[in-house]
């Protein structure tokens, strides 16, 4: 694998990488540092989580598999303390892992192996997230407007028509912009939803989204489905 160059403005950035597998603790640290990014690096689970209380880092990439502790663990022990972004980095596969990982406070799941490029975006998109909201409460990007004061949604200059609920779940999906919500993370999450939730229910309302705002939806732009796992409002 070789390091990928992407210009960024985050040189004050701490990045915690918990990561047992040499090779890939140097490649991450290279790609990171090459990015302008600064770096820690812990072999194990238990000093991944005493550096990230003593050092505060700005995200943390999590493996898994570690040798002493599973990731989960650490997962909820950064969780039970801070909002610090987390994107799991591991060899498992399985929508179940990945949705628990996303459930429990994951931001991002990205799947060994992978290209460092998409892995720097994610990294981009997870420390934006972080950044405070800007007041105007207005969304803008790529032709997609959402203004949250006016409870206006327009594509391409021209109004969208949304029912309640479809705003409520436009809403949340833009507040996340960049992040996969598991389907039972966006059932607990919209207000007056979970007495009548369920999947099936949730594919219905996001497909009658896709018809207001998207020109076409086999292959949408904005609102991307993560199969298994749930929905993903694109960021960039």
């Amino acid at each position: 694998m070789t390091p990928v160059q992407i210009k960024t403005n985050s040189l004050s950035d701490t990045i915690l990488i918990i990561e047992d597998d040499k090779s890939i603790t140097r490649f991450l640290t290279v790609s990171l540092q090459t990015n302008g990014y600064k770096t820690l690096c812990a072999d194990t689970g238990l000093s991944g989580i005493s550096q990230f209380f003593s050092a505060n880092p700005s995200l943390v990439l999590l493996d898994l598999g570690l040798p002493d502790v599973d990731g989960f663990e650490v997962l909820s022990q950064i969780r039970d303390k801070s909002d610090t972004p987390v994107i799991i980095v591991s060899a498992r596969d399985q929508e179940f892992n990945k949705v628990n990982a996303l459930d429990n406070g994951a931001d991002d799941y990205v799947t060994k192996p992978f290209f460092i490029g998409e892995l720097l975006a994610r990294v981009r998109v997870a420390l934006r997230k972080k950044q405070p909201k800007a007041a105007e409460d207005v969304f803008e990007l790529d032709g997609f407007r959402l203004d949250d004061k006016r409870r206006k949604v327009f594509v391409d200059g021209n109004e969208i028509h949304l029912t309640p609920m479809e705003y409520k779940l436009l809403h949340l999906l833009v507040s996340h912009a960049g992040q996969v919500l598991t389907h039972a993370y966006i059932i607990k999450n919209i207000g007056g939803y979970e007495e009548h939730a369920d999947s099936q229910s949730l594919r219905v309302f996001m497909a009658n989204l896709r018809r207001k705002i998207e020109k076409n939806t086999a292959a949408p732009r904005y609102l991307l489905t993560e199969m298994g796992v749930g929905y993903r409002f694109i960021d960039e």
